[in-house]
């Protein structure tokens, strides 16, 4: 069963990055007939076929219409697993916000983690895409969220993360919530030198991290 299951995983990653829209539906639905872990079916399958294929485009062999076509094979196969993901319960009082950066349109990275984030238990709120910095600060504030969750896949809108922390430092409210960045261009080094909290490059990796975080943020 575990060769089984680590060639479906194969097989997912692969249908994302060969934009095979119909196979991915084929391949995730025989995933849960075997009764795997849908939440890893998305992570270390289409997740990982999505990673390769930005890859791709780094690299120059895909370009945006290939990484439109990989996308829409990953949702489709989002659409069979997500339905079947035990989703956590402990996290439930945890809010975050989360959306793409004003200047930047590219929203696949965040609604992976969104995904990932809303299984691990929280209460994600989704701006979107292009969102101005003001606007990040005001719906924490709002909703008295955790966590503020930024993403860029573009150098020329990393700014807008430093001016996420920017405005919580005027404001005088920096300490009540955490900030995480990621996407394609952000670095550990870059995070640092903002002064945000955490740094993640994968979806699964943003959730587990965006757990400790919440918890250490509660025993302030």
């Amino acid at each position: 069963m575990r060769d089984l299951k680590k060639s479906l995983l194969q097989d997912l990653a692969n249908c994302v990055v060969e934009m095979e829209e119909e196979r991915v539906q084929e391949v995730a639905s025989r995933y849960i007939e075997n009764k795997f872990d849908a939440l890893e079916g998305i992570n270390e399958g289409l997740a990982k076929g999505m990673e390769q294929a930005g890859q791709l485009y780094e690299e120059e062999e895909y370009y945006i219409p290939e990484l439109l076509m990989c996308s829409d094979s990953m949702y489709t196969g989002l659409d069979t697993l997500k339905p079947h993901i035990v989703r956590s319960e402990e996290s439930e009082k945890y809010k975050a916000v989360i959306g793409v950066v004003e200047g930047d349109t590219h929203d696949i990275g965040k609604n992976l983690v969104k995904i990932m984030m809303e299984t691990a238990g929280f209460d994600v709120i989704d701006l979107g895409r292009d969102i101005a910095p003001r606007d990040f600060v005001e719906k924490a504030k709002e909703i008295g969220a955790q966590i503020i969750c930024l993403s860029t896949l573009m150098t020329t809108t990393m700014v807008g993360m430093e001016e996420v922390i920017k405005i919580l430092k005027k404001e005088n409210i920096r300490d009540q919530f955490k900030v995480m960045v990621g996407g394609g261009p952000i670095s550990q080094n870059f995070a640092d030198k903002i002064g945000a909290d955490a740094y993640t490059n994968s979806a699964g990796e943003a959730a587990k991290v965006a757990k400790e975080l919440a918890w250490e943020g509660t025993q302030c």
